[in-house]
């Protein structure tokens, strides 16, 4: 029995102030809060799954991606929106991956890393 396979599954990242992290999820991402009835909890509606945000001592803690959202051919206007609300982006040098203006480039699969307010390392790429 594989019981998980056909079950939706959701993202989850910990946060230190879930304030501010509302302001970052809400304001800077545009991310439809969907549910805030446990305290101190947020769940944001990311296209068919949820991106579950709660308050944690370990926030930031994670050195590897959070949350990947699969963008398509959207990714180079979100990322142009996301420079203009002030994300920075991280710069990884990978060989034969090019880099402009917070877009990694490998033979036109395209991928971008930036981090909340915590540090957890989010990302989006062009499949």
């Amino acid at each position: 029995m594989n019981a998980l396979k056909n079950k939706p599954s959701s993202a989850i990242v910990a946060v230190s102030d879930i304030d501010r992290a509302r302001r970052f999820y809400s304001d800077v991402l545009g991310l439809e809060l969907y549910d805030e009835g446990m305290k101190s909890v947020l769940v944001y509606k990311t296209g068919a799954t949820h991106l579950v945000v709660y308050p944690s001592e370990s926030a930031g803690t994670n050195k590897a991606n959070a949350v990947v959202w699969d963008c398509g051919k959207d990714i180079d206007a979100i990322a142009t929106d996301l420079s203009a609300k002030g994300v920075t982006f991280e710069r990884y040098q990978m060989e034969g991956v090019l880099y402009k203006d917070g877009i990694h480039d490998a033979n036109g699969f395209k991928m971008v890393w930036f981090k909340d307010p915590d540090g957890n390392i989010l990302h989006l790429n062009s499949a």
